[in-house]
């Protein structure tokens, strides 16, 4: 028995001897996995060239150390760290390619995991994939009157992980809007952006908020400014489009009475003419 604890402690200092970072020519597995929080995440390693592999464990990086989170040997044996139970399940479990996919993601699971993959004689090749989250909630777009009856504050915002990006656009018009953020307890960031809008005398206005981050699809919302109402003597509004059309109106009636008084005062010229021209003939 100690003969064999002897050989063991032998074969790991041999191991920690001769970990490496596998080249990248080695392992392939992807730098950075996105994920949305909530869903779940698949983490992969896979050995490009055949090797005599013994065990592939999994590791999480922490900040002060390495936690171990699966590990599958060749006698088909696998092995699921207690703090990781009902968290991770290694679905790929094979000696050149292992998977291990991480359940109902959190902000806590966010990080870099280590896959080793302990051969012999070239000890154990190592390659990190790390694991980043995204979300995002919005857009929330709304209007206020400002203290100007011919303009209005336009208000966005979103929040999300990274950190959105959120954009005011009206069509045919460039807006100066100004852009604040910061950062929520549980890792999110809320961006918000405000613009002053000049309304239109003529016509509603359609102004549009987009959001996104990214490896999500923009998200946008858009709401209609209605047109400037002006104030009547008594305080009630006029809405100006009727108003113009009123005075269409207006001028047009006016302009047909004055052809029709004209034709009348034409006609009795003509007639009384015609009757001083027959009385000259009848004497």
């Amino acid at each position: 028995m100690k003969d064999m604890a002897q050989r063991a402690l032998i074969l790991s200092l041999f191991v920690l001897t001769v970990s490496q970072k596998a080249p990248a020519a080695l392992i392939q597995t992807q730098h950075t996995v996105m994920a949305a929080v909530g869903e779940q995440a698949c983490l992969n390693c896979q050995l490009m060239k055949s090797k005599d592999v013994h065990q592939v464990t999994w590791q999480k990086i922490l900040p002060d150390r390495e936690s171990n989170v699966a590990t599958y040997n060749k006698y088909l044996k696998k092995l699921l760290n207690a703090d990781f139970q009902g968290k991770v399940e290694l679905i790929d479990a094979g000696l050149q390619n292992s998977s291990i996919l991480i359940r109902n993601v959190t902000e806590e699971d966010e990080g870099c995991y280590r896959c080793m993959f302990n051969t012999y004689p070239d000890g154990t090749l190592i390659a990190t994939t790390c694991l980043k989250l995204y979300e995002l909630h919005g857009p929330v777009l709304h209007v206020r009157e400002s203290n100007f009856s011919e303009e209005v504050i336009v208000f966005c915002s979103a929040t999300g992980r990274p950190a959105p990006t959120v954009t005011l656009s009206v069509l045919h018009q460039k807006l100066n809007f100004s852009t604040h953020s910061f950062k929520n307890t549980n890792g999110t960031v809320t961006v918000y952006t405000t613009c002053v809008l000049r309304r239109s005398y003529d016509n509603s206005t359609q102004v549009e908020c987009e959001v996104q981050v990214p490896s999500v699809p923009l998200k946008k919302d858009s709401v209609m400014i209605p047109a400037v109402q002006l104030s009547s003597e008594d305080g009630s509004k006029i809405d100006t489009g009727s108003n113009d059309a009123g005075i269409t109106l207006v001028i047009a009636a006016v302009v047909i009475v004055s052809l029709v008084v004209l034709l009348f005062c034409l006609l009795c010229f003509l007639r009384r003419k015609l009757l001083n021209r027959i009385r000259r003939t009848l004497r």
